[in-house]
């Protein structure tokens, strides 16, 4: 827990990192998603633009981290986006340590350095490998640098649209809210208005519908039913390839109705989350309670209700998803160590259970072993018990106005988040 520990550490995960894609870096290679993302961008650089040219299965921000890389040339793109996405890194721990001067943030870095580790290779191969430090920078600094904290949030949601969720918990609770709106809206425009000027506008929002019409994919929770009915031989239930996506989805009786019903369930429960978050807020103000200290907590806690909504009510599921949740997790450590050590053990076994079903178990899944699948299971029964966790969590901290100090969270032995009178 030493300065320079900590740095060594940091060092360390990255080069592990490095030494196991050595075999790709030296040949110009490239693995993961990038593959497709260094195609995106040599297309870009020979005149046709995602967004610009045609619809796009991302936000236009995302742009900005596929073509990078090519700073150095195709052959090297696998390199050097390994270089910025330490950079990236670099900018969580630098937030959640004040800059290396705050000792009480070195848990809470660690912490992301060991996601770093337990989700790999996804953590170092994916979009989210961006967007997840600029959400951890966010939530450190939505309290004093609203600003800041806005700007950075509509950055990653230009990426990839999750972070929207720490806006919406940011807009409900914040006394400092017009901070938040004014740097979100300030990047927004300044991306929509290039997006316009290029001719792109048509395709700004194509994110929304381009992949609107796709199946449950395999790893979702919603699809579990349906994996189980493959493994146990149900007549017209199967795991099956789509090729134009890339992905592994399920088919069977139902199951086109349970990806209509999730998609009406994701924007009920965030409303009722963010309902949850205003009368949280509500009781702090008629308790005295009502301080930036307790409204960034508050942020922390909703944030993560609403990012894991958009999993457990999602008929996508890809092993990136746990990236929309560590980085949350991760602030909470900084900033409540107490109320959050459990839920990080708990999101610790999770990340190692997805690395496990993705690359690990994945092609035995896909072939409808049992092992792989209950591991699936395993995996998505803690994601939804760590949805239920956060909305106990909300809805206690709404249900007394009379404590005037912040109540002390604790942990029950069933990893629930209560709060203490």
């Amino acid at each position: 827990m030493t300065r320079r520990g900590l740095l060594v550490g940091f060092a360390a995960v990255h080069v592990v990192h490095l030494i196991g894609l050595l075999h790709v870096i030296l040949f110009g290679g490239t693995q993961g998603d990038l593959p497709l993302y260094r195609l995106w961008a040599m297309q870009a650089l020979h005149g046709h633009w995602p967004v610009i040219d045609d619809p796009w299965v991302y936000p236009v921000g995302a742009l900005a981290p596929i073509v990078a890389p090519m700073i150095a040339g195709a052959f090297n793109y696998q390199l050097i986006w390994l270089v910025l996405v330490a950079c990236a890194n670099l900018l969580a721990i630098l937030a959640l340590t004040g800059g290396l001067q705050r000792p009480s943030g070195y848990p809470a870095a660690w912490y992301w350095l060991l996601i770093q580790i337990l989700l790999a290779p996804v953590s170092m191969l994916r979009l989210e490998a961006f967007t997840a430090p600029l959400a951890i920078a966010a939530l450190v600094y939505v309290a004093r640098r609203p600003v800041v904290s806005g700007a950075l949030i509509a950055a990653g949601a230009w990426i990839k649209v999750w972070p929207a969720a720490l806006a919406a918990a940011a807009v409900v609770v914040s006394s400092r809210r017009r901070g938040v709106i004014l740097g979100g809206l300030s990047v927004s425009a300044v991306i929509a208005v290039t997006v316009v000027a290029f001719g792109g506008g048509a395709n700004l929002f194509s994110f929304m519908t381009v992949q609107g019409d796709r199946s449950v994919q395999l790893e979702a929770p919603v699809a579990t039913p349906w994996v189980w009915a493959t493994i146990l031989g149900i007549p017209g239930s199967e795991i099956r390839n789509n090729v134009e996506l890339a992905t592994r989805e399920v088919t069977g009786p139902g199951e086109q109705l349970a990806g209509q019903l999730v998609g009406i369930a994701m924007p009920v429960a965030f409303a009722l989350i963010m309902l949850l978050l205003w009368r949280a807020r509500r009781a702090a103000a008629a308790g005295g309670r009502l301080t930036p200290r307790f409204e960034q907590r508050l942020i922390v806690r909703g944030s993560f209700a609403l990012a894991a909504a958009l999993i457990v009510f999602n008929k996508v599921g890809s092993p990136q998803y746990m990236l929309w949740l560590a980085p949350i997790v991760a602030v909470g450590l900084a900033v409540e160590p107490e109320a959050w050590r459990s839920i990080a053990w708990w999101m610790a076994g999770v990340s190692v259970a997805t690395t496990l079903v993705f690359p690990i178990l994945y092609m035995p899944l896909v072939d409808a072993n049992p092992i792989a699948a209950s591991v699936l299971l395993a995996r998505n029964a803690m994601v939804v018990g760590l949805f239920a966790v956060s909305i106990s969590s909300l809805w206690r901290m709404g249900a007394s106005r009379r404590t005037r100090a912040l109540p002390p969270a604790s942990l029950t032995a069933t990893g629930a988040v209560a709060t203490q009178s």
